[in-house]
């Protein structure tokens, strides 16, 4: 009863004993009450529970009685970090069982070593015991062994026998009420589900074991590192850092077990040094190693070991010394038979590579390389950065390209299982290094052409396709609902100055419902193959326009001018003085949002001056007279592109990558012609200028007041030809994909739009921060404008700053007059540029907007 309804076992164990049971019943309840402690509550407590259930099951002279004790008392042993008392009592219970009772006891035995790392032998123990167990007709304890089985099949790499066993155990839970042991099964699929690659699902599973936990009201220490596994393969390495650190708050509170500590603390080392912080995970990893080694853990702590290596690598440091470790440290995983060896040897390779070892490289990296054609796609992804790496110590740039062509590929194909953008642009930092060997060997190679086909291989894909929808979920559009009414009623206790933390609560509840959906999606658009063509560049850019695409390589900002039936390569300036230089120019464009900053404008204009050398550099004289557009990196993408003198006169658009300006050059409008006009509440003009353009368009849907709700704006976005939006916007760094546009009922997100089948063809939104994007992954933009790209969206006129509500409204004006003349959004927004007052405050509004796309 104690895994099927654990709080009622345990009242039901407490009641046994006030009743003076016999000592063979007091020696169960003991053994209940011991084992509710030991995986839910304090080590201390449950020792003291099962030693005198121990004694009393002597005392009752039941030689299985005891047994069947000994054995949870060695499991909680263990678990306390006792090893060598834990296996004697494991010993001792299997020497005073027979038959079925020694068949558990060799069960939780084979437990205890796979929680020790002890793979072969559990295997053994559990093979021993899984035919007994069936002979008897034990259905729980044969679905437990089955489990078990399983897991440690994953912990050696044999995908396909776990789930063979995982199916099989849970046909059995089906058949019975075992609730705990039901939600561990669903658990276990999950982690299964991601050792096969599938993150999605792997997801959706521990979150449905967690709501099953949940009822039943235990704690989920096991699950959270599962989760942080998954967490941190999907590109979310802050969150599982925080998951990890949260569950060793909560296990040292109750005085839990030391062996899921140690676990903890490897997962939070783990996740500190993918989120970049190596000191963080420095100390976790070190605090993990001696935990692991006094539990006598050391499958563990070779992990462990590995991953204090990595973070003193990721801070800075290599000698012989480290490389010596490191593939000491791969020698012992090769042994434990642990997928993770390649990592060490690659591990090895590159710090042999950066003390100029060349044959340790070679031996180390060619180890590592022979990953590459099996295995799941992270331990492939090794196996061909080792294979670049040990081509680029040869020499050899063709191999290089060869290898990290490979690679890519093979991570694009996992990327597209996954269906949510936000997994999709973090999944890309996998293959960040591959993207960057070789775009070197390229820059080696003296072919800008290589170069640029280089940059656009690993840039903005999560743009490439759009984002899967999920099949008409009622209970996400139940979750968006209730958020944006949540939000809104926040939004006015704030004016109102009224307390909002339980409506702060539930927002921030409701973002994690609408999110967790989102990550669950699986991908249903297959990789179609497609290559970036310069050719194809070339031919669309015909002689006037030029496109500007600015790659990053050591730091440094490589100008690749595309144009007149060729790409030229220039070098620019050091990007950390261009971000340094663009925070600076934002700064200035906040305050000439207001009147009476006149005097900062010559600063700021000496700033896009500066702007100009770091990022164009000698390229500025070679643009020519026509339209130009900037692609530049993702870290760059608050940079107002129209303050650069040589670009401030111009028929001007950026887009992410080269490839997403070519579709949207190649995006033919919706038929119909349909323009939707949006006020939202709240601006300080009212949004003046919509009265004006619904003037203009005669036939536009107008959307106002109480028409400006969420629901009936998307439907008449969908599909439309030109859109324009009034309203108050918001950019959330902390959760881009909640970044909104304020209507009548609240909040409209970046997840609402992507839920349309085709946004406008062109948008105007004439709100401030809507061209704000986080960067993620390798070169990854998310946020709204990038949102509506792959949705059908050719062209977008977006604010990369706070404006000026009044001065905005005479820039839009002048923006659609050129529009109804037939002008694009690019070569509007030039005009409307032109036609406003000379003064600081409408200079500043109109470089704060840039047109995205070619529409």
């Amino acid at each position: 009863m104690v895994f099927a309804a654990p709080n009622d076992a345990l009242a039901r164990a407490e009641g046994l004993l006030d009743a003076d049971p016999s000592p063979l019943h007091a020696s169960v309840a003991h053994q209940v009450i011991g084992i509710w402690q030991r995986d839910w509550g304090d080590m201390r407590i449950a020792l003291h529970h099962l030693r005198r259930a121990r004694d009393l099951a002597a005392r009752a002279d039941s030689a299985d009685r005891e047994a069947d004790v000994l054995a949870a008392l060695g499991v909680a042993l263990v678990h306390a970090g006792r090893t060598q008392q834990g296996l004697a009592a494991l010993e001792r219970g299997i020497e005073r069982g027979s038959g079925h009772t020694r068949a558990r006891v060799l069960f939780r035995r084979a437990y205890a070593r796979w929680v020790l790392g002890h793979h072969r032998e559990a295997l053994e123990d559990v093979r021993r015991a899984i035919p007994v167990l069936r002979q008897v007709d034990d259905v729980i304890w044969t679905a437990r062994a089955l489990t078990l089985r399983a897991t440690v099949h994953l912990a050696l790499g044999a995908v396909d026998r776990a789930d063979a066993d995982f199916t099989a155990a849970e046909a059995l839970w089906d058949t019975t009420g075992q609730e705990h042991d039901k939600a561990d099964a669903v658990e276990s699929r999950g982690l299964a589900a991601f050792r096969s690659g599938d993150i999605p699902v792997a997801l959706r599973l521990l979150d449905e074991a967690e709501e099953r936990y949940a009822k039943l009201g235990t704690p989920t220490f096991m699950l959270n590192i599962r989760r942080c596994e998954v967490l941190m393969a999907a590109g979310l390495a802050p969150e599982a850092l925080a998951e990890a650190d949260a569950a060793i708050a909560v296990l040292d509170g109750i005085g839990g077990q030391s062996t899921r500590k140690a676990e903890l603390l490897l997962a939070a080392a783990r996740a500190a040094r993918l989120a970049g912080d190596a000191h963080t995970a420095i100390a976790r990893a070190d605090m993990a190693v001696r935990l692991f080694s006094g539990q006598r853990r050391s499958w563990w702590e070779t992990h462990a070991r590995l991953v204090l290596i990595e973070a003193r690598v990721a801070a800075g440091r290599s000698s012989g010394r480290l490389v010596a470790d490191t593939a000491a440290v791969a020698d012992r995983l090769a042994s434990f038979g642990a997928p993770a060896a390649p990592e060490a040897s690659l591990l090895a390779g590159r710090i042999a590579l950066n003390l100029g070892w060349r044959a340790d490289a070679e031996r180390h990296l060619g180890v590592a390389a022979r990953s590459r054609h099996n295995g799941p796609p992270l331990a492939r992804l090794t196996g061909w950065a080792a294979q670049a790496l040990w081509a680029q110590a040869a020499g050899s740039g063709r191999g290089v390209l060869e290898a990290c062509r490979r690679g890519l590929d093979v991570l694009d194909a996992h990327r597209m299982t996954l269906g949510a953008s936000e997994l999709r642009a973090r999944a890309t930092a996998q293959g960040a290094e591959l993207a960057a060997l070789a775009q070197q060997a390229s820059l080696d190679s003296g072919s800008p052409r290589r170069l640029l086909v280089w940059s656009e291989r690993w840039r903005a894909t999560a743009l490439s396709t759009p984002p899967t929808r999920p099949p008409a979920d009622p209970e996400l559009l139940s979750d968006l609902t209730a958020f944006r009414e949540i939000a809104a009623r926040a939004e006015e206790a704030r004016s109102d100055a009224r307390p909002v933390p339980v409506l702060e609560r539930e927002q921030r509840r409701l973002e994690r419902e609408i999110r967790s959906r989102t990550l669950h999606l699986r991908g249903d658009t297959p990789g179609d193959g497609h290559r970036f063509d310069p050719g194809r560049l070339l031919e669309r850019l015909g002689d006037d326009v030029r496109l500007v695409e600015l790659a990053v390589l050591d730091g440094r900002v490589q100008v690749l001018l595309c144009g007149q039936g060729r790409v030229r390569r220039f070098e620019a300036g050091l990007l950390a003085e261009a971000e340094t230089e663009a925070e600076h120019v934002q700064a200035g464009l906040r305050r000439l949002a207001h009147p009476g900053a006149e005097a900062r404008l010559p600063v700021v204009e000496a700033a896009g001056r500066r702007l100009e050398e770091l990022l164009l550099g000698p390229a500025a004289a070679h643009l020519g007279d026509g339209p130009v557009v900037v692609v530049p990196p993702a870290r760059l993408h608050r940079v107002p592109w129209a303050l650069l003198p040589s670009l401030r006169e111009r028929v001007l658009s950026v887009s992410p990558s080269a490839s997403g300006w070519l579709r949207a050059r190649e995006t033919e409008p919706p038929p119909g012609g349909r323009q939707v006009l949006v006020r939202g509440p709240g601006l300080a003009t009212g949004g003046a200028e919509v009265p004006h353009l619904a003037g203009r368009y005669g036939g536009a849907v107008v959307l106002e007041h109480a028409d400006a709700r969420a629901r009936r704006v998307l439907e008449e976005l969908d599909g439309a030809a030109l859109a324009h939006i009034a309203a108050h916007g918001t950019f959330r760094a902390d959760g881009p994909l909640f970044s909104s546009l304020r209507m009548a009922d609240g909040p409209l997100i970046v997840h609402d739009f992507e839920r349309l089948d085709r946004s406008p063809y062109r948008i105007i939104l004439s709100c401030c921060d809507t061209a704000r994007f986080a960067s993620v992954g390798a070169d990854e933009l998310l946020g709204l404008v990038t949102a509506l790209l792959p949705l059908g969206t050719a062209g977008v006129v977006a604010c990369t700053a706070p404006v000026n509500d009044a001065a905005v409204v005479p820039l839009m004006l002048a923006l659609h007059k050129g529009l109804s003349e037939g002008l694009s959004l690019a070569e509007a927004l030039r005009d409307a540029r032109a036609a406003m007052p000379g003064d600081a405050l409408h200079r500043a509004t109109g470089w704060a907007f840039s047109a995205f796309g070619a529409a």
